[in-house]
């Protein structure tokens, strides 16, 4: 048995050296001219890597955005000739048996999945993935720009052994084997990004990986939001959802003329203007997972809704909240039990070319994202500074790397202060004066970095290297 075994060994061993000597072999750096972005997730809500294959495709790169089927991807992607979208098959053949049958057997298929698909594309001179989820993404494509001689690039948006321990804790042997994982098959790539100085100094003291910080950025479609694109897109979420609707309780309205829950346009001038006594637009958005409680949010909206009438001339409230998740059903249910007067709440799934359009309309943003490990950023916040939207946000360790208290938003710690947040910011709503304006114009006025700029500097010179 000993001798069987070192020749086993043996065998593993030549042929590990043998691939070691085929991979010096093969050309790497930038000569292929093709790039693979690969998200062990729904491509269309990963919107990071959906502007690392944009980054990519721009600068003459083929590549291949490999994930699975989901939601839309933005038309930006879909349009794009250098970009080649690859499903993962989706397969649920493993949702039987006990849990930890369950688990072992998703990550042997979507092994064998994803290594069978990368050997399929064109020969790329890099891999760029997503992680988390990184079991058993990053073993996978380590080991096929092994067989490939391709460069190895993980982009850390978190540790995918923190999000586990949110559900089975620290100690649980699947979180302790998924944290060793993740440290040992993390050291083998070649290129390391973050998202926070936080995580890059993480990375470097205790798992020895050096990384460069690539803060998230808003893409340029998302900014201001003219009045007239406002009430269009009003006008189109009032088919389906009642808070956008008029209320029969507004202004009249002269014949022919469009009213929605915020705008009016005169239909023979074509002149949109806003409705004296609209509501608010509050918008959050989120993944409906455990690191965001939304019952600080609805805990507040109760506050704020006993506060109205008080002689505190606060306005009425639409709360939109968009995303898809796990949890949405136990936070729908929770919505359907409140019975405010002056507060209407939606939870739409809109479009990726909505979704700008709503945040540059909102007046007020609210991110109740705390991250799993203290280390990553809101995406969120991200996308809703490049709309100059104000942000009220739930601390945690590295928010103060995006978010600046009373400068671009507020920052809060339980449903209390952030009701006491939303009533100063919304007192004498929509006049100019107030806190909600001055935050506002620091955003307009602030020197903002577009993602491209950002991943020029920062991110392609890995691309450009052998």
């Amino acid at each position: 048995v000993s001798k069987m075994a070192a020749l086993l060994w043996l065998a593993l061993g030549g042929a590990l050296l043998l691939l070691l000597l085929w991979r010096r072999a093969r050309p790497t750096g930038s000569e292929g001219g093709a790039a693979a972005v690969v998200v062990l997730g729904d491509l269309g809500r990963s919107p990071r890597m959906q502007y690392h294959a944009l980054s990519l495709a721009r600068r003459g790169f083929r590549v291949a955005f490999v994930g699975y089927a989901g939601t839309k991807p933005h038309d930006d992607i879909l349009h794009n000739e250098n970009i080649r979208i690859v499903h993962l098959a989706e397969n649920k053949t493993w949702q039987v048996g006990p849990k930890i049958f369950q688990y072992i057997a998703k990550v042997i298929i979507q092994s064998v999945q994803l290594f069978y698909t990368m050997l399929k594309i064109e020969h790329p001179s890099h891999v760029l993935l997503q992680n988390p989820p990184g079991l058993p993404s990053i073993a996978v494509t380590w080991m096929v720009c092994l067989l490939r001689g391709s460069k190895l690039i993980i982009d850390w948006h978190n540790y995918g052994y923190t999000i586990m321990s949110l559900t089975h804790g620290d100690r649980h042997p699947l979180v302790r084997i998924a944290k060793w994982y993740e440290k040992l098959f993390g050291r083998l790539s070649d290129y390391n990004i973050c998202v926070t100085s936080a995580m890059k100094e993480d990375l470097e003291v205790n798992w020895n990986i050096r990384a460069i910080t690539l803060y998230d950025k808003p893409a340029s479609f998302f900014k201001e939001t003219p009045l007239s694109d406002r009430h269009r897109l009003f006008m189109k979420l009032g088919k389906d959802y009642v808070p956008f609707k008029a209320r029969p309780v507004a202004e009249p309205i002269a014949a022919g003329d469009e009213k929605s829950a915020f705008t009016q346009r005169e239909v023979r001038s074509g002149q949109v203007t806003h409705l004296r006594d609209r509501p608010a637009l509050l918008v959050s958005s989120t993944s409906w997972t455990e690191d965001e409680d939304f019952s600080i949010l609805l805990k507040a909206l109760e506050e704020y809704e006993r506060s109205i009438g008080d002689a505190t001339k606060l306005p009425p409230l639409v709360c939109v909240i968009t995303g898809k998740g796990p949890l949405k059903e136990y936070y729908s249910a929770l919505i359907a039990a409140t019975h405010f007067k002056h507060i209407q709440i939606c939870t739409p799934w809109l479009e990726a070319e909505d979704y700008p359009l709503l945040l540059g309309s909102a007046d007020l943003g609210v991110c109740l994202h705390k991250s799993s490990s203290g280390l990553d950023l809101p995406m969120k916040v991200v996308d809703m500074f490049g709309c100059c939207l104000p942000v009220c946000a739930v601390h945690f360790r590295c928010l103060h790397e995006l978010v600046k208290h009373k400068v671009n938003g507020l920052v809060f710690r339980d449903s209390s202060e952030l009701a006491g947040q939303l009533k100063m910011l919304l007192r004498e709503f929509p006049t100019a004066e107030g806190k909600l304006n001055l935050f506002r114009r620091n955003l307009r006025t602030a020197e903002q970095l577009r993602w491209d700029e950002s991943w020029e500097q920062t991110v392609f010179p890995l691309f450009s290297s052998s």
